[in-house]
């Protein structure tokens, strides 16, 4: 089935007729040819979002030095609030990327520039709000977590603001296919993050690892905005300047079905973790190093989202699919997929105590069944970014009912790590079986019907 998928369609313009074994190797060639390409467009962005994240983590690991047990255990919870207030910004990607490739296969290449200058200006009038409302919640936010400085909490709070910023000209620069761009910006992110927050921190401790995270998104968003400015001026306007009215009511709908899956992601990834340490305090810690090794590959799947979100949103625009781009990101997922089932199976107590330290082992029987889970999940990630991009909302409600069912899974477990991971495990077989099947039917039914782009026409 997925063999027959990844050979192009016949269209009314242009049938397909295979008479030969010639014909047979000149196609297979093809594909061959075009697999090849999506992996090297593909592997700027990957590698710069897994050294981004790389750093990240020797940044976490470091930081654990430079701190007081209480001020890292601070910072983790300020870690935790900007990923909630940065959520909306991944939504945003998403809703924008949708638009941006409608327009720039209709020819609205000008237009799409002028939407891009408003809509960043709307951003930065929202960010200045944001950070008054910052500067008057900042002291009873410090009040209800570990009592960390407000500086610390109105920092980390605006740099989560900055990302969502961010993450329009992140849209942009996916949508006009601007990958290498997006690379650098990725790279930029993680290598002035790593050094303004170790620098203030040595300096500043808690407060400065904070600053350290305002300025390094400052500095990003700079940049973002100056790239994703070249990226839409590189076409000439054929006169249609103004999205049609659904177009604009799609963007809405696109943004809130975009939130609600990606924290449903972000629920999926995490809830094993979240009521485990209720269930279970004392292993929490070891089954928490654990959950870190298996889940960074969904970071991965979800840089790679980044190339595949914006392919598949401009092959629906223009009628077609990306299933190349979408095995051109599996494949590229695979690599480290392998290596990690690999390595929870051949040296699990010895990996957990390399990197985290002998105090940690302890639910090192939960790393092969979580690992294979993670894989599978990853799966499911890059689906549903492809449905996402094709407008398919139906993907939120089977990501919420496997939300629903994970939670049920762990606190079935009563708090056994192995259990708690084999329960996700099998939560995550169902997840991939239900969201490959709707992905296979949504691909035919879209076959079937003409492209969106027919709707403009006239």
């Amino acid at each position: 089935m997925l063999r027959s998928c990844l050979i192009a369609l016949p269209t009314a313009d242009h049938p397909r007729h295979v008479s030969d074994t010639s014909d047979l190797a000149e196609g297979g060639d093809e594909r061959a040819t075009g697999f090849r390409t999506n992996v090297v467009t593909a592997l700027p962005v990957a590698t710069a979002g897994m050294l981004a994240n790389g750093a990240n983590v020797i940044v976490t690991i470091l930081l654990a030095r430079i701190l007081t047990t209480q001020g890292y255990g601070a910072y983790a919870q300020l870690t935790g609030l900007f990923l909630i207030v940065s959520m909306p910004g991944s939504a945003i990607i998403v809703a924008v990327v949708r638009r941006t490739a409608l327009w720039r296969t209709t020819g609205s290449h000008q237009a799409l520039a002028r939407w891009s200058t408003r809509m960043h200006e709307r951003m930065v009038w929202l960010l200045v709000a944001y950070a008054l409302v910052v500067a008057a919640v900042c002291i009873p936010v410090a009040d209800l977590l570990a009592k960390p400085s407000p500086v610390a909490v109105a920092a980390m709070m605006l740099g989560a603001g900055v990302w969502v910023v961010l993450c329009v000209d992140r849209g942009f620069l996916q949508g006009t296919r601007s990958y290498r761009p997006l690379a650098a910006n990725l790279l930029i992110e993680g290598g002035i993050r790593t050094v303004t927050v170790l620098a203030f921190a040595a300096v500043a401790k808690l407060p400065g690892a904070a600053l350290g995270i305002l300025v390094a998104e400052v500095l990003t968003a700079v940049h973002a905005r100056r790239a994703a400015g070249r990226a839409l001026q590189h076409a000439t306007d054929d006169g249609l300047s103004i999205a049609p009215p659904s177009i604009r009511r799609d963007l809405v709908v696109d943004l809130i079905a975009a939130l609600v899956a990606l924290a449903l992601i972000a629920v999926l990834q995490n809830i094993d973790v979240i009521l485990f340490g209720q269930l279970n305090p004392q292993l929490s810690g070891a089954y928490a190093a654990v959950s870190v090794m298996c889940k960074g590959l969904v970071f991965v799947a979800i840089v790679l989202g980044g190339y595949l979100l914006p392919e598949a949103a401009i092959s629906y625009h223009e009628g077609t699919h990306a299933l190349r781009q979408l095995s051109a990101t599996m494949a590229m997922l695979a690599v480290p997929a392998v290596l990690l089932v690999a390595a929870s199976i051949a040296i699990p107590a010895q990996l957990i105590k390399l990197i985290f330290g002998a105090r940690y082992l302890g639910a090192q029987d939960a790393f092969e069944p979580l690992a294979i889970a993670m894989v599978l999940f990853s799966i499911t990630v890059l689906l549903s970014f492809y449905l996402l991009a094709h407008g398919e909302r139906w993907i939120v409600f089977v990501l919420a009912i496997g939300a629903g069912a994970a939670a049920l899974a762990v606190e079935m477990a009563h708090g056994v790590p192995a259990a708690t991971a084999q329960n996700d495990l099998w939560v995550q077989i169902a997840l991939v079986l239900v969201t490959t099947a709707g992905f296979a039917f949504s691909h035919r039914r879209a076959h079937g019907r003409p492209s969106p782009l027919a709707s403009l026409d006239g």
